[in-house]
């Protein structure tokens, strides 16, 4: 009985950890929305190592903006994009290494 609750237990902290997303850090939040930091970390066997960060600003309608930088690779990327609010959202940015890497994203959320 033990170890089928540990066991059940071992699968959904993989799962969780498998859904995670990384931690949106408030650094101030008002009534006209909220800005934040969000690091792109790598955990090492003792410690946490960062590879850049994103900085954004959520409204709250919904509406978003950020830009980030990524390290992780052997040429910095460096990103930029928005997305709208409402039922119709839409969501662009653009992203480069300023080489090789580059792109541009572009999406759309239907709420019902």
């Amino acid at each position: 009985m033990r170890t089928s609750h540990l066991a059940a237990l071992g699968v959904a902290a993989c799962c969780a950890a498998a859904l995670a997303q990384t931690p949106k850090l408030p650094l101030k939040s008002d009534d006209s929305g909220t800005l934040y930091v969000e690091p792109n970390v790598s955990p090492t066997e003792k410690s946490m190592e960062s590879k850049g960060a994103t900085v954004g600003a959520e409204r709250p309608d919904g509406s978003a903006k950020y830009i980030g930088v990524d390290t992780t690779g052997t040429r910095p990327t460096y990103s930029l994009g928005g997305s709208t609010a409402g039922d119709l959202s839409y969501s662009a940015g653009v992203f480069s290494d300023g080489k090789e890497k580059k792109g541009v994203k572009a999406g759309v959320t239907l709420k019902y």
